[in-house]
């Protein structure tokens, strides 16, 4: 735990006391702050008071007593509306932050030099943020990996010097914390997303450009328009600025070639390192995640060996296009993560011969937007409530059978992957779907995934 001394001795509001809400509000009151805790979730609610943290409904509190206001990132900050406590707390004129904003203050207040990266972006935060903690760990580094990847960042060990910090960054979670300012900052794209807690497009990069603008090294990926202006202004306003990319040869940066990423500096370019057989960074999303690895890691003095060995050996993020298991040519993933075709995509493109297991709760739109990959998947094993709409959209293009369960998809895919003598081939869970109607998360899907594909003869497991 970060016990939050910035506070000590002063009175401190938090809305949202589940997971990071509870673990907010243990650090501020390990370090001395005087905490109120409230939630809409009276389970919640409970549970704080259980462990200690003082309760009260926040509409009948002496708002000005407050010091600060910690919320939830899963709150409504402004869009549709702001949400009741936001009211309350601008009427008092009490700042409101969230537990990003209270890491970087205990940062700068204990251990200011200790280097701090922190990723955003519409996609790929998850896997450019475990592959550097991966590099780091790798080369010896006391490395704290945390934020949206799933770890409440204020349950790290406390900053020090010479300790490192890898933080996954929401749109939410900078939005709450104005004085972020890592050693190295990563916005890796732009694309619409979360418009309905943001409003427009140009506030939702507004929101992202802030982590990167603060940052001592900006590393920005310039393939789509507002990333790219983005990077226009954080350099002209005086920040450092590696431009990364996987669709252009760039005259100053890291841009992949194919599986090869190039470094360029001062108008000359080589080599810096080749992704190919790297199974766990395949395809030209992970080319983008690795060159923004790399220039991070470049950026808070990892020397250019320990980078390359580092990318060598990731073992890839759990459940998104995970490389689990092989049998002969064919290997066997787990992209349980994909729980929409859009997230999908990337998988399937990555592949060239695919037995795909797909299928769940199904969302909006179905798989329609995945038909350019269809001529790579030999059979479509379809599970869940989703498989008889599936089954239409594939049609004639891509056979297929509803197999109902993922034991069964991945037994019949096996089976069938195994008379495949035409070279390599994965069977691959990427299922286009939410778990819910057969797995509580998509975590438990990847791990029946896993322990099915186990149970197999013959197979040897990478994980």
């Amino acid at each position: 735990m970060i016990p939050v001394t910035t506070f000590k001795g002063r009175k401190v509001a938090i809305f949202g006391l589940g997971g990071s809400g509870l673990a907010t509000a243990e650090a501020l009151a390990a370090g001395g702050a005087e905490v109120t805790g409230w939630d809409d979730n009276p389970d919640s609610v409970a549970k704080a008071a259980a462990a200690g943290i003082a309760t009260a409904d926040l509409r009948h509190v002496e708002w000005n007593a407050f010091a600060a206001f910690v919320l939830s990132p899963g709150v409504p900050l402004t869009h549709p509306k702001p949400h009741w406590t936001v009211d309350l707390a601008h009427q008092a004129g009490v700042d409101i932050i969230g537990d990003v904003e209270l890491f970087v203050r205990e940062r700068r207040a204990h251990a200011p030099d200790c280097p701090f990266i922190a990723i955003t972006g519409t996609n790929g935060k998850s896997t450019t943020t475990a592959l550097i903690a991966h590099i780091l760990k790798a080369s010896g580094r006391d490395t704290q990996l945390g934020g949206n990847i799933g770890t409440a960042v204020l349950t790290l060990d406390p900053p020090k010097a010479g300790r490192f910090y890898v933080v996954e960054c929401s749109s939410y979670q900078i939005d709450l914390a104005p004085t972020l300012d890592p050693t190295a900052g990563i916005l890796l794209n732009l694309t619409p997303d979360h418009l309905d807690r943001h409003g427009t497009m140009q506030h939702y990069a507004d929101i992202k450009e802030r982590l990167v603008a603060g940052s001592g090294t900006a590393v920005v990926g310039v393939d789509d328009s507002f990333s790219s202006l983005i990077a226009d202004r954080v350099e002209r306003a005086g920040t450092r600025v590696v431009r990364i990319s996987r669709r252009h040869v760039l005259a100053d940066g890291i841009y992949a070639e194919g599986s090869s990423l190039v470094r360029a500096q001062g108008g000359t370019s080589a080599l810096f390192a080749d992704l190919a057989g790297i199974e766990t960074l395949r395809g030209g999303h992970n080319a983008q995640n690795a060159a923004a690895a790399v220039a991070a890691c470049l950026a808070v003095g990892v020397d250019d060996q320990d980078v390359v060995n580092g990318l060598e050996s990731f073992p890839g993020l759990k459940h998104r296009m995970q490389p689990i298991a092989k049998r002969d040519e064919i290997v066997f993933v787990n992209d349980s993560k994909a729980t929409n075709a859009d997230a999908a995509a990337p998988a399937l493109s990555s592949y060239e011969r695919i037995y795909w297991i797909a299928g769940g709760l199904p969302k909006e739109g179905g798989i329609t937007s995945l038909t350019p990959f269809f001529p790579k998947i030999v059979k479509a094993y379809l599970i869940g409530e989703a498989a008889p709409a599936f089954a239409a959209t594939l049609g004639e293009a891509v056979p297929y059978e509803i197999s109902g369960t993922l034991e069964k998809a991945v037994a019949h895919a096996a089976a069938d992957a195994a008379q495949d003598h035409q070279g390599p081939a994965a069977v691959m869970l990427s299922p286009a779907c939410a778990s819910f109607d057969q797995y509580k998360n998509f975590e438990m899907r990847g791990d029946a995934f896993v322990g099915h594909v186990a149970a197999l003869e013959g197979v040897t497991m990478l994980i």
